[in-house]
């Protein structure tokens, strides 16, 4: 796809930040306030994903006036709120602007007593003359909050002239799960740089597959921003956001879908710092150290597992367009967060997912700001599992401490934080194109084991420069898209036995987290 010219001069645009960028396209290209109509995008990237139309996508005078009953509900996605036991936040589009939206929720299908009123949080991209038309996207939320833990509830969504619960639309109906009231065993699942297409969609059914009580998502979602490189010239289309939800409804309806934040969901169109487009798409937990600008960074308990998410363009070297924009907020947070955690009762384990690689060997390798900033914290509050995205291959270190490897962690082995370091996981085929290892790499991974040696590769370091490095921590590598099951345990031997899954299926890794073993 090309890169639109939005009239940024690149001797300029190179070293622009996100705010600059903003304020930029604001005063020169939003101000201009091009022709409002439908989007177009692409059509055929997925069955049943076809690009928005004029009947989908009208201005907000016209959809205003469209009769409610014609406009149905799409891209319905679930998130946990602050606590999972009692909090779920459900999420939704329209294809047009309703009136009074709702949720209708209960115990039964056919008894969906309480009703719930919703907020629209519109959100207007603005043409670009030669590349692309203007949009309007509406996006609905609700939170629900005072609900019974370990509860199955239904759900149906409406507004003034569609009710879900009426007997045309029960079949729309769909269920979620609250979180126990004490830990018992659960599966998640996570990957990265997802995406649209048969790839991501296929992993989609895998995901389904595993149960989850919900999915972490590492970054990279849409790819709405095709580049990626914090840069005014990278491609964008807002309306592969639409593609994307549609994509994701069978599982995002029932299963929370708690992202963060990468480098291509930066989008510099809405909001100074690039998060804009995420706030209005998705209600996440608001109890990060920036509850209402950035949504990748927040925290959430489920059973005996603390999680934490983290918008790794904060301390980026490799894409600086959003470095340092928290002015040291998010790592005295997390700081704080990790602390707190490790002092709760009954958390047995900690997991911290974000977009950039702290050790990865492919295409954008290691990220040196995520060691610098960030590495020193986990290691401080024992972490157990880091989970990132951001190169699109399957890799898994050994246990690393202090930079080094702590101890080896064979494809079935298993591993004690305290004693011997942090196990990182890069978990980027979510769906997206895949990228390959260093040249003469091989994969190794279960079934295929190969020779365990040195990989020459290196970090990103300031100013956007290669450092070089021999590392011996590259356990494990598999070119193919792929997804990471993690099943937790309680009780007397509490364990966190983590699986990588090919998408057909084939188990390519698995080892196990456990203390004092």
């Amino acid at each position: 796809m090309e890169t639109p010219d939005v009239g940024i001069p690149r001797r300029l645009a190179e070293p622009m930040s996100m705010a600059e960028q903003y304020e930029y396209l604001r005063a020169r290209v939003v101000g201009r306030r091009t022709l409002v109509t439908a989007g177009a995008v692409a059509g055929g990237l997925l069955t049943g994903c076809s690009s928005p139309t004029a009947a989908d996508a009208r201005p907000a005078a016209a959809t205003s006036r469209a009769p409610g009953s014609a406009v149905v509900p799409f891209g319905r996605h679930l998130a946990f709120g602050a606590d999972p036991r009692t909090r779920m936040r459900i999420s939704w589009q329209v294809p047009a602007a309703v009136r009074r939206p709702y949720v209708r929720v209960g115990l039964r299908p056919d008894d969906l007593g309480r009703r719930i009123e919703a907020e629209v949080r519109a959100l207007h991209t603005p043409g670009v003359p030669g590349v692309r038309l203007a949009l309007e996207q509406y996006y609905v939320h609700a939170a629900l909050d005072g609900l019974t833990p370990g509860t199955t509830y239904y759900y149906g969504v409406g507004h003034d002239g569609r009710d879900p619960a009426a007997p045309g639309h029960r079949a729309a109906l769909a269920s979620f799960r609250t979180a126990p009231s004490s830990p018992e065993r659960f599966v998640f699942t996570a990957f990265g740089d997802q995406g649209v297409g048969r790839a991501a969609d296929a992993n989609d059914d895998l995901m389904l597959r595993q149960k989850p009580a919900f999915h972490l998502h590492a970054g990279d979602i849409c790819y709405a921003n095709v580049n990626g490189s914090g840069r005014p010239q990278d491609g964008y289309d807002p309306g592969f956001w639409d593609l994307f939800l549609k994509q994701n409804e069978p599982v995002a309806r029932s299963v929370p879908w708690m992202v963060t934040t990468g480098n291509h969901d930066m989008e510099a169109w809405y909001s100074p710092d690039g998060y804009g487009g995420q706030l209005a798409r998705f209600s996440l937990p608001d109890n990060g150290f920036d509850p209402h600008g950035t949504p990748g960074a927040y925290s959430f308990r489920y059973g005996n597992v603390g999680f934490v998410a983290l918008d790794a363009n904060d301390v980026s070297y490799e894409i600086p367009a959003n470095l340092g924009h928290s002015g040291g907020r998010q790592t005295a947070w997390l700081d704080r967060t990790l602390r707190a955690l490790r002092a709760t009762d009954g958390v047995d384990f900690v997991v911290v997912f974000f977009h950039h690689c702290a050790y990865s060997t492919s295409q954008h390798a290691s990220d040196g700001g995520v060691r610098a900033q960030w590495l020193p914290l986990f290691e401080r509050h024992r972490v157990d599992l880091v989970i990132n995205g951001h190169n699109h291959v399957y890799e898994r270190t050994d246990a690393i401490r202090g930079g080094k490897v702590g101890g080896t962690v064979p494809v079935g082995g298993s591993t004690d934080p305290a004693r011997d370091g942090i196990v990182y996981v890069t978990a980027g085929g979510g769906g997206r194109d895949l990228y390959a290892f260093p040249s003469g790499v091989e994969d190794s991974y279960e079934g295929h084991v190969t020779r365990h040696e040195a990989v020459e590769t290196f970090h990103w370091a300031k100013g956007r420069d290669r450092a070089a490095e021999t590392v011996e921590w590259s356990r494990v590598r598999y070119t193919g898209f792929s997804l990471l099951a993690v099943e937790a345990r309680a009780g007397t031997s509490p364990r966190l036995r983590v699986s990588a899954l090919a998408q057909d299926g084939r188990r390519i890794d698995h080892f196990e987290v456990r203390h004092g073993g």
